[in-house]
């Protein structure tokens, strides 16, 4: 088999299947993992699928974002009584990240003028604490998203392995009991998890609406997460069962 005629066929086979495993590739193309690791890698710069972890999944199931005008209008009031919550949580001179979510932009308004280094991909988030003198903002860069108005892709992922942080603050589509913490796309998906991985302690912030829902691409499990701040629209009974798991709830 050409090499041309590999890609087709890999291509075919994300598109018929959703998504597919660089192991199984392997063996229908009859070549070695590295090298079916090498066509995705191609492959995903074409445009013509994404890596995922351990394998590709179709660009055609990559669910698009709710665009950010309408995210920032929608349960807007829970979002803005989380993020005040949220920034009751920041100390003095620590270094935080905030994602490119519509409550970590009202996070950003609520914020006072203290000594901070803020990391975000968000042009909102970094626009809204440019005019906080003492913030330092670190932004992440990479390939813009339109609709969330955030960086996304290889660089912004390479640049948050750079750093550390005391806090991360962010949201997400779906919350799960079972299958933790999902997005729309796997582009957000994976800067999602980075971000988790980088943190001392991570904060979901997440409206009741998001609850019970399993969004596209999985970030992280629950387990990750150490405090959740929600709205009090959560039932009794899912607040009792994320308690059970050693997770810190705060509702609002």
């Amino acid at each position: 088999m050409l090499v041309a005629e590999r890609y087709d066929k890999i291509v075919e086979l994300v598109g018929e299947r959703g998504s597919i495993r660089v192991t199984e590739l392997s063996e229908l193309c009859q070549v070695t993992e590295e090298t079916i690791r090498r066509d995705l890698a191609r492959l995903e710069q074409a445009g013509r699928l994404r890596r995922s972890h351990g394998g590709a999944v179709s660009v055609k199931d990559q669910q698009p974002e709710t665009p950010y005008s309408e995210r920032e209008i929608a349960n807007a009031e829970e979002k803005r009584r989380i993020a005040e919550e949220a920034v009751k949580l920041i100390r003095p001179k620590e270094r935080i990240l905030l994602d490119a979510s519509s409550t970590a932009w009202y996070m950003a308004q609520t914020m006072p003028d203290i000594p901070l280094t803020v990391l975000t991909n968000s042009i909102k988030v970094a626009l809204e604490l440019a005019s906080k003198e003492r913030v330092e903002v670190i932004s992440t860069g990479g390939i813009l998203a339109a609709r969330s108005l955030s960086y996304v892709g290889p660089l912004a992922e390479r640049s948050l392995d750079a750093y550390h942080v005391d806090k991360a603050f962010l949201s997400c589509k779906g919350v799960h009991l079972e299958r933790g913490m999902s997005e729309s796309n796997e582009l957000q998906a994976r800067i999602k998890h980075r971000m988790v991985g980088m943190a001392d302690k991570v904060v979901l912030l997440a409206d009741s609406s998001k609850f019970g829902v399993q969004a596209f691409t999985h970030v992280a499990d629950l387990n990750a997460i150490h405090h959740m701040i929600t709205d009090n629209g959560l039932s009794p009974q899912l607040a009792r069962e994320l308690r059970e798991r050693e997770i810190d709830l705060t509702s609002v």
